[in-house]
């Protein structure tokens, strides 16, 4: 940056940080080079006021589990606006991961969106937020491939076809059904409202009938247990469910209706328990009502940071 005081720029945020988060983000990268590393040091040498931005974001970075560290932790507003940048160019290879899948897809939704369709069979498929999947139809089967996110299908009867949804590591059959199936990795990845399907992964198979779900456990096994299955599909109908829930997971559910991390700062906080219902196409809301029903405190850093810790 040429000489003089750098200007604040625009929406208050302070360049020295921005460029703080870049070099934080950037260092960590498995592909840093020694030409990095050395423009780097000519950056933090510049002024004293390089050096200690980024020291302080290079701390939070680490506390938000990027990288250990075992160091005091400090930080401060300028620190806590500028990791919002950080954190968005340490996910940007993630981030080309939808825009992968969505070329592979025959129908997907966006975050924060829900999707619908009807497929040639008259089956109709719900797709949940940042969801694609890719039909492999064909005269002895109906197969769906579940790219990315989670779907719901209410499967038209064929007994001469079967209904097969694919996703990472599972397969999910079916003939005339309603159920649910996830690839973000819950622990519980298939739940059945109507009918039944047989799940297999990882060479073990399990029956899961209306009402039940399935968990896959640590050992691969899989467990059939009793499920709302209507509450876990709920945002069909545009609506979040939740009954006693560890407010960690909360956070979680409504962290996948928006872009940017909602970041939980106090691991304690994240076991209270929370019973409500939330619009997931305005997730600020639900976090408004979360931090005025459990006295938690929201700070809102960018559209794409928020942090959620005990009040102060």
């Amino acid at each position: 940056m040429a000489g003089g005081e750098e200007a604040e720029g625009e929406g208050g945020e302070d360049p020295i940080y921005e460029a703080a988060a870049t070099w934080v983000a950037r260092l960590s990268s498995s592909d840093a080079s020694a030409s990095d590393r050395n423009r780097f040091e000519r950056w933090r040498a510049a002024d004293p006021a390089h050096a200690a931005a980024y020291a302080e974001m290079d701390a939070l970075w680490r506390r938000l589990g990027h990288l250990p560290d075992p160091r005091p932790r400090r930080g401060g507003a300028k620190t806590l606006a500028g990791l919002a940048l950080a954190l968005l160019l340490g996910g940007a290879l993630v981030s080309q991961s939808p825009l992968l899948d969505r070329l592979r897809a025959d129908h997907w939704s966006g975050v924060g969106a829900i999707e619908r369709a009807t497929l040639a069979d008259g089956s109709r498929v719900d797709l949940n937020t940042d969801t694609a999947i890719a039909l492999r139809f064909s005269e002895g089967e109906r197969g769906v491939e579940l790219l990315r996110g989670e779907a719901s299908f209410d499967v038209a009867p064929d007994a001469d076809r079967p209904f097969v949804v694919r996703g990472p590591g599972l397969s999910v059959r079916a003939i005339g059904t309603r159920f649910f199936v996830r690839a973000d990795g819950a622990s519980s990845p298939v739940g059945v409202a109507e009918g039944r399907v047989a799940v297999s992964a990882a060479g073990r198979h399990a029956v899961v009938s209306a009402g039940e779900a399935v968990r896959v456990d640590a050992d691969a096994s899989l467990t059939v247990a009793a499920a709302d299955v209507e509450r876990a599909m709920a945002w069909r109908e545009d609506r979040l469910l939740f009954s006693g829930e560890p407010l960690a997971r909360v956070l979680a559910e409504l962290g996948r209706y928006r872009h940017g991390r909602i970041v939980l700062l106090d691991r304690r906080l994240g076991e209270r328990r929370v019973t409500g219902a939330f619009d997931p196409r305005n997730t600020d809301e639900a976090l408004d009502a979360i931090a005025a029903t459990m006295g938690v405190r929201i700070r809102r850093l960018s559209p794409l940071l928020v942090l959620v810790g005990s009040p102060v």
